[in-house]
């Protein structure tokens, strides 16, 4: 069925084949892609669908004004930007001109729902404003001398400790992930899944998780949205597969809220993480809606599960490629060793710019688009059609010279400080926002930017100091990246954990 669906829909693109000869031997990394009646550039997505955050890297890189127009199938056009007053424009003096909006809104509908990440208007202040208040001083102390501590001493550390003593090949992705998915769910909701484990047990809801986010991805940056728009319709394919992969998500979600709610129907006393628990205030606000309250629990999951682990696996591979940073970031750890736990990881400035230099090359979400909901005008003079799909592209601006300089393309913390003339002190000197729009800008800034470097500081301090870090790749290559909603390494990052001396 699904293959006559594809077959119908294709039909309609027969007529001009023969251009595809023309344009696929045609270098896309440095010329604006062709663009034909009816099709726009579809030959040149398709060819490059499975690498599109680079390619569209490549031609930003090359274009002056570091801006694009892509023309998709039916006369769409999606306007790619790198340029910082572009973006500056579209996050924060032109704030209400660009939504999430409704096509976008309902392409990634069936994952995010109404949650924080998908949602525009009062809903989204609603959960902005509950959210912000699980961000204070005091929660961060308590999520990183609580939560994160306690992961990393009960569980973390005996599991690396027994594969440097069995010389055991590890997924250092899979091992952070679990690591980061048991975190959030002890911050945001006050249960423990237990996933990071010496058995590692199966991981079903995210092994579903995985599965949709990938659908729901190739959905979004799909040539011609008919085609998935007919498999759901027909519930076949890849879109039958969603329906079946979203049911164990929402399923999992649903039994955190009823769990609890009855918490709250018993009168059973506070546990110790309920301070800093955010499904507990989203219910305490008087919601009762499950539905939506599942949405706001599968938003915070993509955000605390995908985005530190993803940082974290591309950490550990560049500092292993240059072992002078390491030396300086155990220098500064060891420095540390006398220092209350959240000061420490507080003070960590060497660790913090490398962290901020790693996100610079492999932003967690390397790619983020608005609609733009008037006609308008961007800085550089690009014309903005009502409807039309801006993306801002946080992996290309981090590679761009004009932004960063000659030496752009290496990994070089230094970028990120300075040192105090009288007290000698290295400090770290921060970005703009637009120029680094990892942690997106204006309205919309990540919330959960200091707990985000926070706990990724305490798990490189526990390993580091504990532990060298060594790929083991079979071919002895460089991690693939890979870019759904966040970025991968494909098919994992097998390491090897040395005890230090």
């Amino acid at each position: 069925m699904e293959l006559l669906l594809l077959s119908l829909s294709f039909l309609l693109l027969i007529f001009p084949l023969f251009i595809f000869f023309r344009t696929k031997h045609q270098s896309t990394s440095t010329l604006l892609p062709k663009s034909y009646p009816f099709i726009g550039s579809s030959f040149a997505i398709k060819a490059n669908f499975n690498r599109r955050v680079q390619w569209t890297s490549d031609i930003l890189q090359t274009l002056p004004s570091a801006t694009f127009v892509l023309h998709r199938p039916m006369g769409g056009r999606q306007i790619f930007t790198g340029n910082p007053a572009n973006v500056q424009h579209v996050l924060k003096t032109h704030f209400h001109l660009y939504k999430k909006g409704p096509v976008t809104r309902y392409t990634l509908f069936d994952f995010l729902g109404n949650g924080i990440f998908n949602a525009d208007g009062d809903t989204w202040k609603l959960q902005r404003q509950i959210s912000s208040h699980e961000f204070s001083t005091k929660s961060l102390r308590k999520f990183v001398e609580t939560v994160v501590d306690t992961e990393i001493t009960q569980r973390l550390i005996p599991i690396l400790s027994d594969a440097a003593a069995n010389r055991t090949v590890v997924d250092l992705q899979d091992l952070l992930q679990r690591f980061a998915f048991d975190n959030i769910c002890k911050i945001a909701f006050g249960y423990d899944p237990a996933y990071l484990l010496p058995s590692f047990p199966p991981m079903e809801f995210a092994e579903a998780f995985e599965e949709s986010i990938r659908i729901i991805s190739d959905r979004f940056n799909c040539a011609f949205p008919v085609i998935w728009k007919i498999k759901k319709f027909f519930c076949v394919g890849s879109e039958k597969r969603l329906q079946e992969s979203m049911s164990q998500v929402r399923d999992f979600a649903m039994k955190l809220i009823k769990e609890k709610k009855q918490e709250f129907k018993n009168n059973s006393s506070p546990s110790p993480l309920q301070s800093v628990d955010l499904l507990s205030r989203f219910l305490n606000s008087g919601i009762s809606d499950e539905t939506f309250v599942t949405d706001v629990v599968i938003s915070f999951i993509l955000a605390g599960r995908d985005t530190t682990s993803a940082v974290l696996s591309w950490f550990f591979w560049l500092i292993f490629k240059n072992p002078e940073v390491e030396d300086k970031i155990l220098k500064e750890i060891k420095g540390k060793s006398n220092t209350p736990i959240f000061e420490e990881v507080k003070d960590m400035v060497y660790t913090h710019a490398s962290l901020s230099e790693t996100m610079r090359l492999y932003p967690p979400v390397p790619v983020d688009s608005k609609m733009a909901m008037q006609d308008n005008v961007f800085p550089d003079g690009t014309v903005v059609k009502k409807g039309t799909r801006v993306t801002y592209h946080p992996y290309a601006m981090g590679r761009m010279e004009s932004l960063w300089g000659k030496d752009c393309a290496d990994f070089k913390p230094e970028r990120w400080l300075a040192i105090d003339g009288e007290s000698k002190k290295l400090s770290f000197v921060g970005r703009d926002a637009y120029t680094y729009p990892v942690f997106q800008a204006g309205p919309r800034i990540c919330l959960g930017k200091e707990l985000a470097y926070l706990q990724m500081k305490r798990v490189v301090s526990a390993v580091l100091s504990r532990f060298k870090v060594v790929p083991a790749a079979k071919n002895g290559g460089d991690p693939v990246f890979i870019a759904y909603l966040t970025t991968k390494m494909m098919g994992g990052f097998p390491v090897r954990f040395e005890e230090r001396k």
